[in-house]
């Protein structure tokens, strides 16, 4: 706009100024070394206006092609980004039908000219991995490194998950341990932390990232609780397994204070202390756990079941405990806390009261054990009671019979119609 304007005026002024100089018009000498022209000053602003003409002709052609260019350029690159779109659609729809090769050829082809090409690299690597194409799934994931660059988060978090699938578990292990340093906040590095660690059995691992677990709310109240039993136990094995009982009690006197009052991996501390024979160490915890286990719970249940199997040199301390508690104990509580009671009356010999406390395990034949018939039965007959130690034999007898023919006719009616307990 400007430039016509410009020509506009000189035009103008040549108009103008021509009939003025018409009679005034000048010489004008231009002299190089082969050439002289010479011209009057009319003629130089003519040819200067031609000129200027020209130039701006010049430039408004080279202006207009490369304009056509761009937007020839841009034409394509629309139509590629629009066909990439309209194929990474497709391929998430092949994907969730399970059809991972097409899946990949769609989300991959053009991934370069989508939208989010890091995330469609992931995905067709994703899709690569579910078809069990390995090298094709590093192939996707190196390309989305290269491009993602120094924010890559979403890349490695994309590699870990490939490798768990891959099952490679020590390369795994070692990208989930760099994301942790990167982000121990971010939730799915979490998630994959948990399915990392418990597959490898890194429990000690698992330990350390509890709290933060906890805190990101990936579980349930009863989920984490679950999750956080199958640590405490992967602990106790793990010790026992490696440096054995002196290991295994170091461990537990170095723990802080909340888990050393945590009764659940008490008892638990207590029956591998009993499976190696250390009756002494287990009796001392046993004392300790029994005083804070709450009447009716399942710890106090899970604990009466240990102190069956103790068997100190000494256990009057824990005689008087458990004789306290079965006076406070409920119905459903009372049959395990008698026969922990009872089996410490076998091993100080005093069949008389196992006898009594025996009988009332009988009675409350909802909560019964495969040995408490056997173990009754002898103590009644040590106790002098042989009638009483011969009948009960005698109910125990026909109750494995009668269990022994209804799985013979539950087994002959599902050879004869293998629907039959659908059926029912």
């Amino acid at each position: 706009m400007f430039r016509a304007l410009f020509l506009m005026l000189v035009l103008l002024g040549g108009l103008i100024g021509g009939p003025y100089l018409s009679g005034k018009q000048g010489y004008v000498l231009i002299q190089t070394a082969g050439y002289n022209i010479e011209m009057s000053i009319t003629m130089l602003v003519v040819f200067f206006v031609i000129l200027m003409a020209v130039v701006y002709l010049i430039e408004w052609v080279i202006t207009r092609f490369f304009r056509l260019s761009s937007n020839t350029y841009g034409w394509f690159s629309r139509r590629k980004r629009l066909k990439a779109q309209r194929q990474t659609l497709e391929g998430l729809v092949k994907m969730n039908e399970g059809d991972y090769s097409k899946a990949e050829k769609l989300i991959g082809k053009n991934a370069k000219h989508s939208d989010e090409p890091v995330l469609n690299l992931i995905k067709a690597a994703e899709a690569a991995q579910n078809r069990g194409d390995d090298f094709a799934a590093n192939r996707y994931l190196i390309e989305a490194t290269d491009l993602a660059g120094t924010d890559s988060l979403i890349v490695e978090i994309a590699r870990t998950r490939i490798l768990l699938q891959q099952n490679k578990l020590p390369a795994a292990r070692s990208s989930v341990d760099s994301l942790l340093e990167m982000t121990s906040r971010n939730k799915e590095v979490l998630k994959l932390a948990v399915k990392i660690y418990l597959k490898s059995n890194a429990f000690h691992a698992l330990d350390k990232i509890l709290d933060q677990i906890e805190k990101a709310g990936l579980y349930s109240s009863e989920e984490f609780t679950a999750l956080q039993r199958k640590v405490e136990d992967g602990l106790l094995d793990e010790k026992m397994n490696e440096e054995g009982v002196d290991g295994l009690l170091r461990w537990w006197d170095e723990q802080p204070r909340k888990r050393r009052n945590d009764l659940y991996v008490k008892v638990g501390l207590i029956r591998r202390l009993l499976d190696s024979d250390d009756h002494e160490s287990a009796y001392a915890l046993a004392i300790e756990a029994l005083k804070k286990a709450e009447t009716g719970s399942e710890i106090n249940t899970a604990l009466c079941a240990q102190i069956t199997r103790l068997q100190p040199e000494d256990n009057s301390k824990l005689l008087k405990l458990l004789e306290k508690r079965v006076k406070q104990a409920n119905d459903k509580d009372c049959c395990c806390v008698n026969r922990a009671l009872g089996y410490l009356y076998v091993r100080n010999d005093n069949f008389a009261k196992a006898a009594d406390v025996f009988k009332k395990v009988l009675e409350n034949k909802a909560s019964l054990q495969g040995n408490d018939i056997t173990m009754a039965g002898y103590v009644f007959e040590q106790a002098g009671e042989l009638e009483l130690a011969q009948k009960v034999r005698a109910e125990g007898l026909r109750s494995a019979m009668s269990i022994k023919e209804q799985e013979v006719e539950v087994a002959e009616k599902i050879a004869e119609n293998p629907t039959a307990l659908l059926e029912k």
